[in-house]
């Protein structure tokens, strides 16, 4: 949520409202939207009555004897937790942020990219598309929102608004629209899609570099399948013959790098406007694995996910129970999970037949093509002029003029570099020379995406929370086109499986191009061999059934083995928490241990760094002779010793982190554009790794000292030195008694007033206290922290960026022995108990339990709703 955060929202004069008034206004207005949760309601809409049982920490189990009453009741439960949430989403995904936060250039410059690439607009082709029963549901959902929204001013629905409305016009807050809905899951699509941000690096990184291709592919190492086992076992021949990478491109000339760069960089630029809104960078991700009966003691299958996402307050996630009184040819629905505020149904669940796990299938389902332009409104196509398509946008600014925007695009997409005009190069790729034809203009790069294609992904949700089998879930993952996610499921009946669904572009090879044609670079729109030849067919998309280890793993590495299967993608996660979860399973099956839901929760939090042993063998064969750093690389020895621990009180986590972000900075920072700063996630750690087995590459060489050449040695030593001068500044200079928790933080951030533009007492209101955690970035616990960052004194800032917003464990033999916790609270009020009552026990590694069945539901009740119809 990186553009957000910078939104500046002028606050002050609620401050001194409050001054002025005293607390008891403060509290009246913090705690005004607060919904009941207990008594009676009258829904218009609905056909009979719908009971909502919330448990002490506000989570909702609906009961209806129909599937629209359901959706109606869960639009509801949505719009009394977190309707502002919802408002805010669907202002971004429909590029109107600026209606809602004012004159701000983050959120011109984040609507301007989001008009151009048509989110709204295709969001609105694909409720054509859907069915006749999906749209019902959609619509019962909106119908709900609607319903409590009815007769509530904006203050009556969140703090947020009262704030806002200090400095901006608070306009009537619009009826939610079943396309609001659908129009999330393109902010969805767009943070989990593929490789882009590869793609974009690789470009950004090859000016710099003097158009050195071999170079920049030293940053994007090959994936290690020896290393890092693929999710499914060898299958046999390839079913793509384009399942291998091409040809790697020749170095790029001056005139070649010069001639694109400055359209590839205002492209970049433009994509990195859009804000994250589930997250972004290596810290996205998952870990998911799921194990048969016959290594568990109930004898039936354990299921382990937790969604790693950014973590904002409140949770991205928030938990939902929907229950049918009565199974009926119109009630289908017993189902319960974690939802997302404005979208019905459940995403990551249970039902009592099956449960399924999502992780991201890093799947390369978006190119940047360059563009060549001319002055009449054209561009070049397999040889010939074609006109640019074109259409107006126009932005209302909150208080201020608005902005029209012409959107151009070609065959391949929307034209993403004229979004933001002014910004400076940020890279090329290598592409054909040769005299500019008469009336050429420039370049200008488009993307093409499979999001950008309406589907009918909005009823895969539904598919999914309805499938009892293995059939049944590759039905929902046909429908499952964008974002592409790995699926692993268990039945009742005692199977386990995975399933891989997407939109998948079939890409052919390009013999003898200078541009690879795999979709890792960026790609000439006119040269029509470069263009995506279909998609993968679902029925050929991977898949597996009990497999003969008895279990399966999927945490964003490799899906298939190298050659095999339809290609997805060359740039895959490097696949240490993969194999790290598997390494625990292997040892603890060969031990005959039968797991149980504790077992799976203890691995979800097992903490080793996988850093550690690839990179402490060297720091402690550099020699140090101050005896003052020495005591530092001292504690690397115990932490060796202890098998890399990243638990919160390790001294040597703390150490060797601040080590590694120094490593990173000193070996790059003179190479690379800010841009492209090493985040210090696993692909990192490879480059590393190989860089380490090669003294002497020019990685290693400071190009800002003069008439000196640094080695891999110097480069440790001096990250070891700056480290433990930056850990004596901000923990002490006695380093055994450093924590990584006093570094390694937990601070989630509300995504509009948690910024430091906003006035203190209003950030400790939305902004709940920063809590030491354990993990890191690659680890299984994966707390991931951008090893770029830096504070206000050019310290390393640990503060954690993504991680297990949800952690789940599903019992297929006890329902109710199933346990959750997501990362802050159910509720999105910052006065309500729920807001963040469980990011104390999410911090610590503890669950809660899990109900289903209504028993165990009861059993936990603290407040009753019923919604009526009307008499």
């Amino acid at each position: 949520m990186s553009v957000v955060r910078k939104v500046a929202i002028v606050v002050a004069a609620l401050v001194v409202v409050v001054l002025v008034v005293g607390a008891g206004l403060a509290t009246v207005l913090v705690r005004r939207p607060l919904p009941d949760h207990a008594g009676a309601a009258t829904l218009d809409s609905l056909g009979a009555e719908v009971e909502i049982i919330r448990d002490e920490r506000g989570v909702a189990h609906l009961y209806g004897s129909s599937d629209t009453d359901l959706m109606r009741a869960q639009g509801y439960v949505h719009a009394q937790d977190r309707f502002f949430e919802m408002d805010y989403r669907r202002h971004v995904t429909a590029g109107r942020l600026s209606e809602l936060v004012g004159e701000n250039d983050a959120a011109l410059n984040a609507d301007s990219a989001i008009r151009t690439m048509g989110w709204r607009h295709v969001a609105e082709q694909e409720w054509d598309l859907l069915g006749e029963e999906s749209r019902a549901l959609y619509e019962a959902y909106a119908e709900g929102v609607n319903a409590y929204l009815d007769r509530r001013e904006a203050s009556e629905l969140g703090l947020e608004y009262t704030i806002l409305g200090m400095s901006t016009e608070l306009r009537p807050v619009e009826p939610w629209t079943p396309v609001d809905s659908i129009a999330w899951l393109k902010a969805m699509a767009w943070d989990l899609s593929g490789n882009l941000d590869d793609e974009i690096g690789r470009a950004a990184a090859l000016r710099p570099l003097a158009g050195n291709v071999a170079r920049v592919e030293e940053l994007y190492p090959e994936y290690a399948y020896e290393e890092a086992t693929p999710i499914v076992a060898p299958q046999g021949e390839s079913v793509e013959a384009a399942a291998h990478r091409p040809e790697e491109p020749g170095d790029a000339s001056d005139a070649a790098v010069s001639a694109a760069s400055a359209a590839l960089g205002q492209a970049a630029a433009a994509l990195r406007a859009v804000p994250g809104m589930l997250g972004q960078g290596s810290g996205i991700g998952s870990n998911s694995f799921v194990v048969s009966g016959e290594h568990t003691t109930t004898g039936a299958p354990l299921l382990a996910n937790d969604p790693h996402m950014a973590l904002p307050s409140p949770s991205l996630w928030t938990q939902v129970g929907l229950h049918c009184t009565e199974p009926s040819p119109t009630c289908t629905f017993d189902v319960t999970g974690v939802s997302f505020s404005g979208l019905p149904g459940v995403i990551i669940g249970r039902n009592p037949e099956l449960a399924w796990g999502l992780t991201t299938l890093p799947a390369d389902v978006t190119d940047l093509t360059l563009e060549r332009l001319y002055d009449d409104g054209t561009y070049l196509r397999d040889g010939e002029r074609v006109a640019l398509e074109t259409r107006r946008e126009t932005i209302e600014v909150n208080g201020g003029a608005s902005r029209v925007i012409t959107v151009s695009a070609t065959a391949h997409g929307p034209i993403v570099s004229e979004v933001l005009p002014d910004v400076d190069a940020a890279g090329s790729v290598p592409v054909p020379e040769g005299a500019p034809p008469a009336g050429f203009s420039g370049y200008a790069v488009a993307l093409q995406w499979t999001a950008l294609t309406p589907g009918r992904t909005p009823e895969a949700i539904f598919a999914l929370n309805r499938a009892t089998t293995a059939e049944e879930v590759a039905a929902a993952a046909a429908l499952l086109e964008v974002p592409s996610q790995n699926i692993v499921f268990a039945t009742a009946d005692g199977d386990i499986g995975y399933q891989a669904p997407g939109r998948i572009p079939v890409r052919g090879a390009v013999p003898d191009s200078p541009v690879p044609s795999d979709g890792s670079w960026p790609r000439p729109g006119w040269d029509p061999r470069f263009d995506w030849q279909g998609f993968v067919p679902a029925e050929q998309m991977p898949a597996v059934l009990n497999p003969g280890e008895g279990f399966v793993v999927a945490a964003n590495q490799a899906v298939m083995p190298a050659g095999e299967g339809p290609f997805l993608t060359s740039d895959w996660s490097a696949g240490y928490r993969s194999e790290r979860i598997r390494t625990i399973l292997e040892g603890r099956i060969a031990a005959g241990e039968q797991l149980d839901v504790a077992a799976m929760n203890e691995i979800m939090l097992d903490d080793a760094s996988p850093f550690g042993p690839a990179v402490v063998p060297a720091l402690l064969q550099v020699d140090i002779d101050d005896p003052f750093v020495s005591e530092a690389v001292d504690e690397l020895r115990t932490w060796s010793a202890a098998g890399f621990p990243t638990s919160a009180d390790s001294s040597g986590a703390a150490y060797f982190n601040a080590v590694w972000a120094n490593l990173l900075d000193l070996t790059f920072a003179d190479d690379l554009p800010a841009s492209q700063a090493p985040d210090g996630g696993g692909r990192w750690l490879r480059v590393i790794t190989n860089l380490l087995e090669d003294p002497s590459n020019p990685w290693w060489d400071d190009r800002t000292t003069v008439n000196l050449v640094e080695g891999r040695d110097e480069i440790l030593r001096q990250a070891m030195f700056t480290a433990r001068q930056q850990l004596t500044n901000s923990l002490g200079k006695d380093a055994e008694d450093w924590e990584w928790g006093n570094l390694h933080r937990f601070a989630p951030q509300h995504p509009v007033l948690g910024g430091q533009s906003v006035p203190a007492a209003v950030r400790r209101l939305v902004n709940p206290a920063p809590i030491g955690v354990a993990g890191g970035g690659a680890v299984v616990n994966a707390t991931h922290y951008d090893a770029s960052a830096r504070d206000d004194l050019g310290r390393g800032e640990y503060t954690v960026t993504a991680g297990p917003a949800v952690r789940l464990v599903a019992d297929l033999a006890e329902p109710d022995a199933s346990t959750w916790v997501i990362s802050t609270g159910t509720s999105g009020h910052p006065g309500a108990d729920a807001y963040t009552d469980q990011l104390r026990a999410w911090a610590q590694g503890e669950t809660y339990p899990w109900p289903s069945s209504r028993e165990a539901v009861e059993e936990v009740a603290s407040a009753t709703l019923t919604l009526r119809p009307p008499e």
